[in-house]
């Protein structure tokens, strides 16, 4: 994910081993932020298509949990993945995160926050990655807050890098519940709800279990 990263490269650390269930929440978030930053190509859906179920997490039985659809979700996303043909799904990518002039669904968390692009929330958020001693790298021209950029700061924030330690996981509450947790329903369900939402609507449902699960998650710690 080195094209949407934000590491800042200004310290070193020795490799480091995460628990099996940090992994895993780095790897989603890795995958996410891959789908949000571009259409798949046909290695990526065939790779999603070909990985393992999941099984509900199980210490979350609270009723009408969002989280507890996670497998079910993923299984959706898989079915999808090995039946979409790579070029239908950057077609669609396209036309619902491009578009001409103006996006289908915005991706950026200021629309979603204050109605407009380049807001407050953008701010912040600069000040927030500065603080952690991340930044936009020189060549990427995403905004720091659109989703897949979002996703990949998780993913550092978690798994680390050869150049930095993992966070906290009081650090990785922070950020989540700062600059995601508040508007990433509106936006999956824009893109369930809107009517060229083909492919795209099962990555936005996996996508709102998942980070349910992270909220609740971060409720139980």
């Amino acid at each position: 994910m080195s094209e949407i990263a934000h590491i800042s490269g200004n310290r070193q650390v020795l490799p480091h081993a995460l628990l099996p269930e940090d992994q895993t929440r780095a790897d989603f978030y890795a995958l996410l932020a891959r789908l949000y930053a571009d259409g798949p190509d046909r290695g990526l859906l065939q790779a999603i298509a070909a990985a393992a179920p999941l099984g509900p997490p199980m210490f979350l039985d609270r009723a009408g949990s969002k989280a507890l659809r996670l497998g079910d979700t993923w299984d959706n996303l898989r079915a999808a993945s090995s039946l979409v043909e790579a070029e239908a799904a950057r077609q669609e990518y396209i036309d619902l995160f491009i578009g001409v002039g103006k996006s289908e669904v915005n991706l950026h968390a200021s629309h979603w926050l204050s109605g407009f692009m380049m807001e407050k929330p953008l701010a912040e958020l600069r000040k927030a990655l500065a603080l952690l001693g991340l930044q936009r790298a020189a060549h990427v021209s995403v905004l720091e807050d659109h989703l897949c950029a979002l996703c990949e700061t998780m993913r550092l924030l978690i798994a680390g890098a050869p150049e930095r330690a993992p966070g906290e996981l009081g650090e990785q509450r922070r950020f989540f519940g700062a600059y995601i947790d508040s508007w990433f329903e509106r936006c999956t369900g824009a893109i369930c709800a809107h009517v060229g939402a083909n492919y795209y609507r099962p990555v936005a449902e996996f996508t709102a279990s998942f980070l349910a699960l992270e909220r609740e998650s971060f409720d139980i710690e």
